[in-house]
């Protein structure tokens, strides 16, 4: 049964119609969302669809371009962080937010300190209260242990701890809290947001693993393209009902022709025993193993902290401590460093475009052929006619929505950035080409024209091995899809046996098993 969308008893915060307009796109278009008292609020949607600015705009990160924010009777808007925070607002980020020079007592009271005295700090408080917390959270820690040297599970708990601290807490928001968190941290965490419900704290919850909205949630807002789709009680819905209202009826990716026997193919990459040591103990990969053929769309599948970005780390040379065999056309590799792996023909698309795959200083045309200038080198200068010529005719193939190649990187959309990082690969002549994410943040129309460009150099010939953790697009793209869960492989699907159902219980058998991280 869906739910109003309206100002309430039961709403301890109501978003009316909020837009949220940056140049060139509507992150969010006339978004209304109730935050309902002592309730968990699931808010989910595809990347890009708008849950994080949405809560952005709540924690005074950003502001709204349009709409209204209430709590109760009171119209309310927040110009920072500091003024959600007094009105009971908490976040805790997808990304780490931590000093990691610091001590454990440090973080967890920054910004929010005791004063003893004039100008002095209360640390034996802080160090007193972050004992008291971390073992609310079944983290008990020396307070003062330097973050920096902590696994990146319990770095999260105190993210967590920061916000638990806020004597006025009324609504703390989670941002895919459990991405770098074991099972039982899991099940740790969702003891403690009970906890927060019972005393009355409205929590709103961002997450992309469908099982845990089913387990932990008491209401589901979706969102799709910056709009809202339906709201509803956990209790009156299914995971197909959640899949459903993420994908859209009428949304479809370019299919991947079926049938094809990819055992007789030609074998270009194959993976024997990839292990993975963490640091603390454990292994981020255990014993993976797969193979790669010639004109394949292999996908990688898992949750994540699965060990999905962590294969292509290992194939790349920037995991030098991992042991196993990696064969590239009969011959075992020894792996030494990134521009050896490009000079045998790979060529990594990085999940974060912006801090990894783009140099923002640089034009449109230099950013393609950033990783192939050495083709063009003649001494000491380049050939730069040869250096022209491929990249229009890069931008031509791969349909770069583009006025000028000599315009600034940042002036196109987040589709075509994605279009000038794939172009970039492509333009060292790879053999393989490992993209991780490579849909993420960027719009559907965009999505799709990122498939077909797969599509079109798997069908030349080009191996390509693809991480994502959207169901609806790995069906899609994929010939073959390989499940990760907790580093271990768990499935590998071809065929008629790629269903949601299979992928979604796959990614949990690590996790089932009693592997911990």
């Amino acid at each position: 049964m869906a739910v109003n969308i309206t100002n309430g008893p039961d709403v301890c915060l109501h978003a009316e119609k909020i837009s949220k307009i940056y140049p060139g796109t509507k992150a969010l278009d006339e978004v209304s969302f109730n935050v309902y008292k002592g309730k968990v609020n699931v808010l989910i949607g595809e990347n890009g669809a708008g849950k994080s600015t949405l809560m952005k705009i709540i924690a005074g990160i950003e502001q709204e371009s349009e709409g209204e924010l209430f709590m109760g009777e009171e119209k309310v808007h927040f110009d920072d962080v500091t003024e959600a925070r007094e009105h009971g607002i908490g976040i805790i980020h997808q990304e780490l937010n931590l000093f990691p020079n610091l001590a454990v007592y440090q973080n967890i009271f920054m910004a929010k300190e005791r004063k003893k005295g004039t100008v002095g700090l209360d640390n034996e408080y802080h160090i007193k209260e972050t004992k008291r917390i971390m073992e609310k959270l079944q983290h008990p820690l020396d307070p003062h242990t330097i973050v920096g040297d902590l696994r990146v599970g319990q770095q999260q708990m105190i993210e967590i701890a920061r916000n638990l601290i806020q004597d006025d807490l009324k609504i703390l928001i989670m941002d895919e809290p459990t991405s770098s968190l074991s099972e039982q941290e899991v099940q740790v965490l969702f003891k403690i947001m009970r906890e927060l419900t019972a005393e009355g704290i409205s929590i709103v919850y961002i997450s992309h693993r469908l099982e845990e909205i089913m387990q932990i949630g008491d209401y589901v807002t979706v969102l799709r393209d910056g709009k809202l789709v339906d709201s509803a009680a956990v209790e009156d819905i299914d995971i197909s009902w959640i899949v459903q209202k993420m994908v859209g009826k009428g949304k479809s990716y370019p299919k991947r022709a079926g049938n094809i026997d990819w055992s007789a193919r030609e074998t270009v990459l194959e993976v024997k025993d990839l292990s993975l040591p963490k640091k603390g103990g454990g292994w981020l990969l255990d014993k993976v193993s797969f193979q790669l053929k010639k004109g394949e769309i292999l996908g990688i599948y898992g949750l994540m902290g699965a060990g999905r970005t962590e294969i292509f780390e290992c194939i790349m040379g920037l995991r030098p401590e991992h042991t196993g065999e990696v064969i590239l056309n009969g011959e075992t590799l020894n792996i030494k460093s990134i521009t050896e792996q490009i000079d045998r023909g790979f060529a990594l698309i990085p999940e974060d475009r912006q801090r990894e795959g783009l140099v923002q200083t640089m034009d449109i045309g230099k950013n393609l052929s950033l990783s192939s200038l050495k083709n063009y080198a003649k001494g000491i200068f380049l050939k730069s006619k040869e250096e022209e010529a491929n990249i229009d005719e890069i931008i031509d193939e791969i349909h770069i929505k583009v006025a000028d190649k000599r315009l600034p990187i940042l002036s196109l959309s987040g589709g075509n950035q994605q279009k000038v990082v794939i172009g970039k690969g492509i333009m060292t002549n790879p053999k393989i080409l490992l993209l991780d994410e490579p849909s993420r943040g960027i719009d559907i129309g965009a999505k799709t024209d990122v498939f077909e460009i797969m599509n079109h150099f798997a069908d030349a010939g080009l191996s390509l091995l693809v991480v994502s953790s959207e169901l609806e697009e790995i069906k899609s793209i994929a010939d073959r899809i390989i499940v990760l869960s907790n580093g271990i492989k768990t499935a590998e699907l071809a065929g008629d046996e790629i269903t949601e159902d299979r992928l979604v219980m796959a990614s949990y058998e690590g996790h089932n098993s009693g592997k911990k991280n």
